[in-house]
């Protein structure tokens, strides 16, 4: 099961896989002190994309068909992501305050609708 989680949220045990999935590490955290067992900084929307998007959430429905086309550029990345969350929990990890507009969101739509 793919699950969502804020990085600042605390650490539960039925989060089982915890992967960061932003691009720069997050605001506030040490590298340490945060608990996760993979980064892929690889699958987060590009730059160009991320700061024409701007979580503005009026821009959210093109952010979502803008970045669903990097996603398939990012084939190895999302498979992975697929097939860890095949019968085990997964949570992709993210910062961003808004938790309905965020890359984790498309990602986790884009797994479940493939």
């Amino acid at each position: 099961m793919l699950k969502l989680k804020r990085v600042y949220d605390d650490v539960s045990q039925q989060d089982g896989k915890r992967i960061l999935i932003d691009g720069v590490w997050p605001r506030g955290i040490k590298k340490e002190d945060l608990e996760h067992d993979e980064w892929y900084k690889e699958i987060a929307p590009s730059s160009d994309l991320r700061k024409w998007f701007d979580h503005d959430s009026d821009k959210w429905e093109e952010f979502k068909k803008k970045y669903k086309k990097e996603l398939k550029e990012r084939k190895d990345l999302v498979d992975q992501i697929k097939k860890d969350s095949d019968g085990h929990n997964v949570t992709l990890l993210y910062a961003a305050k808004d938790e309905e507009h965020n890359q984790a969101v498309v990602i986790k739509e884009y797994i479940e609708n493939k």
